[in-house]
């Protein structure tokens, strides 16, 4: 019985798009490392919106598990280190010209999960609402920056990532165990300061 729980659980419908997601990313690198631009932003468009029902089906549909937001996340992962690869290979002027908040996207990434690996043990799944605000922009600036070269729009939402970042590296110093689905870190204090004062 157990095992079907947690077949059932792995097989949500929100679990299986962040896996078709997961799928996906070998196919973008391969379109990426061919050069087929066309091709390279369709697959991205479905992966990109998978992740934007993924999230909404599992509230919907009441399916929401630790188990969910760690496959979300590496499927965030995963394909922005594919877009990120889209850039080197299929647009490398694009690439060179953005190279210094490129490095500042990849630190925004690497910092904050450090962090948490290095205090829980864990790759951290907080999916704080500007996290989730900050993806769903990544999407637009990512097609304005390489179908119109609209670099502005690009390079404020990594600076929004970096700030994200930040809120992320304040969750983990605040949390004692590790958590998933955080909706903020000024919501986390409120709850500390709640749960301080029932005391």
């Amino acid at each position: 019985m157990m095992v079907d729980v947690t077949k059932a659980k792995l097989f949500s419908i929100p679990n299986m798009l962040s896996i078709a997601r997961l799928a996906l990313v070998p196919v973008l690198v391969t379109l990426a490392y061919l050069r087929l631009p066309q091709a390279f932003l369709a697959i991205l468009a479905i992966s990109l919106l998978s992740d934007v029902f993924d999230g909404y089906l599992a509230r919907k549909l009441n399916q929401t598990s630790e188990l969910g937001a760690k496959l979300d996340s590496w499927g965030d992962v995963l394909t922005y280190a594919s877009m990120m690869l889209g850039l080197y290979w299929v647009w490398p002027d694009v690439f060179v010209k953005q190279a210094w908040f490129l490095l500042a996207a990849t630190l925004a990434f690497v910092v904050p999960v450090a962090h948490a690996l290095s205090k829980f043990g864990e790759y951290p799944s907080y999916h704080t609402l500007s996290a989730k605000t900050a993806a769903v922009l990544m999407a637009p600036a990512f097609y304005a920056l390489t179908l119109m070269g609209a670099d502005l729009f690009f390079q404020a939402v990594i600076v929004f990532h970096i700030l994200v970042a930040c809120e992320e590296i304040a969750i983990t110093a605040i949390l004692a165990q590790p958590r998933s689905n955080v909706r903020s870190v000024f919501g986390l204090i409120y709850a500390s300061k709640i749960s301080e004062k029932s005391r």
